[in-house]
């Protein structure tokens, strides 16, 4: 028996009429995209973080995305890094990555985008990410009805802070109002500044409100800079997992950003293998990454190896 694809739902459909009436014309294939493949230390969450950062680079990434809490020194769980930590702290965990081999690309901003202090703390997050050499900070939220214009508000002042610290906001989907990568560039496109742009989750449009992302991805690749990467299966139970997993095909995912010709960070979010327990040794968080690692691998060295036509 085969499992069910996802529905196309109205949203869905509504974002395969956006993808053909009002995203740019496909241009001649250009350049590869440089698919930068890494793993956040999120997995890794019931261990230290410098653990996470031994296990990825063991398990052959170069590149990482900061998780939110591991461990501290007492075995509680411990924020990777404070809002009101100083620049010079995110500095000192961008050269512990670094000193392994990793590259970190991507890092979570901690607060939403309406919340009543959210320009002054992305603006912190901005400024950490920036001495870390973090070029990507990953925010959402949930807009409720007649919350909009405070989102686009907010994005329109901290866009600026953004590019001048040489940083770029990724909106991701989160539900409701920014259930698709459509929702989420119809807020980009409002706020139209270069620091602020799409990140697409494809495991969370399908877990959220059951859409399809193969349409959604065609309606808003030109806007987004970096994936968070997880699948999703709604058979025999619904439940992220890791990528080849789940039922969202990678390789339609991924065509659309194929050849950008830009930097496009693909990162693991969740790895873990739907139905079994998660692993409860680090080892076993290894064994995993490394695979979601060969499998992007695979799936983007395909898209982008050229193929003979039948």
């Amino acid at each position: 028996m085969t499992s069910p694809t996802p529905k196309l739902t109205r949203r869905g459909m509504l974002a395969l009429a956006a993808a053909a009436a009002a995203a740019p014309a496909p241009a001649a294939q250009g350049k590869a995209t440089n698919f930068q493949i890494a793993c956040m230390t999120y997995p890794y969450q019931p261990f230290p973080f410098e653990r996470a950062l031994d296990g990825l680079a063991g398990a052959g990434y170069k590149y990482v995305g900061w998780g939110t809490r591991h461990p501290g020194p007492d075995g509680q769980p411990k924020e990777v890094i404070d809002f009101e930590a100083p620049p010079s702290e995110a500095k000192r965990l961008g050269a512990m990555c670094r000193d392994r081999g990793l590259e970190p690309v991507m890092m979570f901003s901690r607060v939403y985008v309406a919340d009543e202090h959210s320009v002054r703390d992305h603006t912190r997050r901005i400024k950490q990410a920036a001495a870390a050499g973090i070029p990507f900070v990953l925010t959402f939220g949930h807009i409720e009805a007649g919350g909009e214009e405070v989102w686009i508000e907010n994005l329109e002042k901290l866009g600026p802070i953004a590019r001048d610290n040489g940083v770029t906001i990724l909106v991701k989907q989160h539900g409701g109002n920014t259930a698709t990568g459509l929702d989420c560039l119809r807020i980009v496109d409002k706020v139209a500044d270069e620091g602020v742009k799409v990140g697409y989750d494809a495991g969370n449009v399908m877990d959220y409100e059951g859409d399809d992302p193969i349409p959604d991805i065609q309606a808003c690749a030109h806007e987004v800079r970096g994936f968070c990467i997880k699948d999703h299966r709604d058979w025999p139970v619904d439940q992220d997992c890791g990528p080849g997993f789940g039922e969202i095909d990678h390789y339609r995912l991924l065509e659309p950003v194929a050849y950008t010709g830009l930097d496009l960070p693909l990162v693991c979010e969740n790895i873990f293998e739907p139905l079994l327990p998660r692993p409860t040794t680090p080892d076993g968080v290894d064994a995993l990454a490394r695979r979601a690692r060969e499998f992007l691998e695979t799936v983007t060295r395909g898209l982008q190896t050229p193929q003979k036509k039948a």
